[in-house]
């Protein structure tokens, strides 16, 4: 895929983002791709509304678009997501034998990468793929910045 598609599909996760924050949940959007660039799915955190520990944007999406094309090996997709994976969500991915992961802001507290766990190119699993990061790194980190400032805002202690 070229830069310009990267973007694009990058835009479309943002918007997901967008839709997590309107919810109140935790603004994190993704997106998968098949191999014609056809959209496979689009999906947003989901993890507070449904008190689902496993509700974040990339599992929920990986379970869309497996179930939208009849098969859970989503071979030749490209999966664009706004913050670096977590450790579950990337051995989802491998489970889900994806070609290659786009990502938009690092995350070093909670991402898998970050924390070098490189489960995507472990050479003892049966699969690996590319990995971009960075890719809208300042508006993805940005809406996360939003998001959370305005929690702490609204749970800061107050004096008496």
């Amino acid at each position: 895929m070229k830069v310009s598609d990267d973007l694009w599909y990058m835009q479309m996760a943002l918007e997901e983002a967008n839709r997590a924050y309107k919810l109140d949940e935790v603004p994190i959007g993704a997106v998968i791709v098949g191999p014609q660039g056809e959209v496979l799915a689009k999906e947003c955190n989901f993890k507070e509304k449904n008190n689902d520990p496993c509700g974040h944007a990339e599992i929920l999406a990986i379970k869309a678009a497996a179930q939208k094309i009849g098969d859970w090996r989503l071979i030749n997709s490209t999966l664009y997501v706004t913050l670096e994976p977590c450790p579950m969500c990337l051995a989802a991915m491998v489970q889900a034998r994806v070609k290659r992961v786009v990502f938009g802001a690092y995350d070093s507290k909670g991402g898998a990468l970050s924390l070098n766990y490189n489960l995507y190119k472990d050479n003892r699993l049966n699969h690996a793929f590319k990995v971009t990061g960075g890719i809208l790194h300042f508006e993805c980190s940005k809406l996360l910045s939003t998001f959370f400032r305005e929690k702490r805002g609204k749970y800061s202690y107050k004096q008496g």
